[in-house]
């Protein structure tokens, strides 16, 4: 485990910090690990043992992960993964579960694999990263203690209240998709997190996202949505729409986003570029 480093969001991971630390110290002697305060010092940290480290072991949420991730990619490094954060979308498309041991056989077998990522005007996203109204739902879940309940809850307060999103696409093959929108995601996998698959046909390893057009729907059709995105079954009709693409620009009335669940401003126009086979993970 001498090349091997883990790097511990105490924020995201505070009902599995020490639990796991106590393990980790039982289970692997002397390990390197980081208890992260900021972002600048998780990416201070990754600066200091980048030549010395091979595997880096991000503790947390997507937010958590993606800081690490935008540190090694387009390198040969590894990113693992134990999830402790409130919804774990990438760590249950890439196969990463709260076992401890099971991370560590993986760690030993060191087998990896390329998979794509992508940026929104230059900001890395691993995941899901969106606007319109999941954007200001994680604006407002940031302000309570986090936790499915906790989101449910500000989704269903922010619904009844959200006034659509304006878009306008560059691209003049997209002008027919021009218009008001609940939301607007940019799927690379096929979930937010907590088992709820916006994107079911989501690929990370094809080089291309989905960009995901929600309209807002009325309350009748609320149950069906919720069935069939909880179930991978969600798909085109008269409100949600599925472009995939390996980039795009477009222009929207918001500048509320957020990259893998953590809130974000970003100024219009917007620059969706994939990068493919960009970061390496443990497998």
């Amino acid at each position: 485990m001498q090349q091997v480093a883990f790097i511990i969001n105490p924020f995201s991971a505070r009902k599995n910090y020490h639990p796991f630390l106590n393990e980790l110290k039982k289970k692997v002697e002397n390990p390197n690990f980081y208890i992260s305060e900021s972002i600048e010092g998780t990416d201070e940290f990754i600066k200091d043992n980048f030549e010395n480290t091979e595997i880096f072991v991000a503790i947390g949420g997507d937010g958590t992960i993606s800081t690490v991730a935008k540190n090694i990619i387009q390198t040969e490094k590894i990113l693992a993964i134990f999830p402790a954060g409130s919804g774990n979308g990438f760590s249950n498309e890439t196969n990463f579960h709260k076992n401890l041991d099971e991370l560590l056989e993986k760690i030993k077998t060191k087998n990896s694999r390329q998979i794509d990522t992508f940026t929104v005007n230059g900001r890395l996203s691993i995941n899901v990263s969106g606007t319109g109204f999941d954007g200001k739902v994680v604006k407002e879940f940031e302000k309570t203690s986090r936790g499915f309940k906790n989101y449910i809850k500000v989704s269903i307060q922010t619904f009844f209240n959200y006034k659509p999103i304006k878009v306008k696409f560059s691209d003049e093959k997209y002008h027919q998709y021009n218009g008001k929108y609940l939301m607007l995601n940019i799927a690379n996998t096929r979930q937010f997190g907590n088992n709820a698959y916006i994107a079911p046909k989501a690929s990370k390893s094809d080089g291309l996202v989905d960009v995901v057009l929600v309209k807002k729907f009325p309350l009748s059709y609320s149950p069906l949505f919720a069935f069939r995105m909880f179930t991978k079954k969600l798909k085109d009709d008269d409100y949600v729409t599925y472009l995939p693409v390996s980039e795009i620009e477009f222009e929207v009335n918001t500048k509320n986003w957020h990259l893998d669940g953590e809130f974000n401003k970003i100024k219009s126009p917007v620059s969706i570029k994939v990068l493919p086979k960009s970061l390496r993970i443990l497998i």
